[in-house]
């Protein structure tokens, strides 16, 4: 499985936001959002290929309970099943972050799947090749309600304009039923004051139609920078 990163951080984003978390970061993703903020992860995957047993000596460095296994896209990597595996059976608590287009017989406490809308896909005229592969392979609501079935789960929606906002409403009803309060609308964005800018009207939206809005602490904590 190559990883780009392991590290130590406090959850900034959905349900447990604010919870000490072990971060295992997968390289290597088969979408390419204009927007990404972990392109060391997708548009230029870079890290090296490790093992289940190498993974877990790494996270074992730390005495933290949780463990959340994001990327790039980790569902690439069936290695991810027995690492799974072996995480819950020594007791931690496993979140995966997912854009929701593959689908893998894990096990986890949280699915986070954060499908991507038509807003993301990279510029055509500079990426054509994967502005046509993004928008063939983003949109997978057959994944994503597997996904919901079988795992407690958070929808976590990344809202880059206003324009975005009928996205949401039809796609949850692709997929419905919902629980709203399973529903996350995060702004788009790497730099706090365009966070907050987009917040003035995200935070009304979701407060109208029960969705929990979900700002990116860690941008607040830390800034954009890696290892948070």
């Amino acid at each position: 499985m190559r990883i780009a990163e392991i590290y130590k951080s406090t959850q900034g984003e959905g349900l447990l936001t604010g919870i000490p978390s072990v971060f295992v970061r997968a390289s290597g993703c088969n979408l390419r959002c204009w927007y990404c903020d972990t392109p060391f992860a997708s548009w230029m995957p870079e890290g090296v290929d490790l093992g289940v047993d190498e993974i877990i000596a790494q996270i074992d460095e730390w005495d933290c309970p949780h463990v959340v296994i994001t990327g790039g896209e980790p569902m690439l990597f069936a290695e991810l099943i027995p690492l799974c595996q072996e995480l819950r059976r020594r007791g931690r608590h496993v979140t995966i972050e997912t854009a929701g287009t593959l689908f893998l017989p894990v096990e986890c406490d949280l699915m986070s799947v954060s499908p991507k809308f038509a807003s993301s896909a990279p510029d055509r005229q500079k990426h054509h090749r994967w502005h046509h592969r993004h928008n063939e392979t983003r949109h997978r609501p057959d994944v994503v309600r597997q996904l919901m079935e079988q795992h407690t789960y958070q929808l976590k929606f990344v809202v880059d304009s206003p324009n975005d906002l009928a996205e949401v409403e039809s796609y949850l009803e692709a997929i419905a039923p919902v629980d709203a309060d399973r529903v996350l609308l995060m702004p788009q964005g790497v730099e706090q004051p365009e966070l907050l800018h987009r917040e003035e009207w995200l935070r009304p939206y979701c407060q109208q139609h029960g969705f929990v809005f979900c700002p990116r602490k860690q941008i607040e904590w830390f800034g954009a920078i890696r290892g948070t």
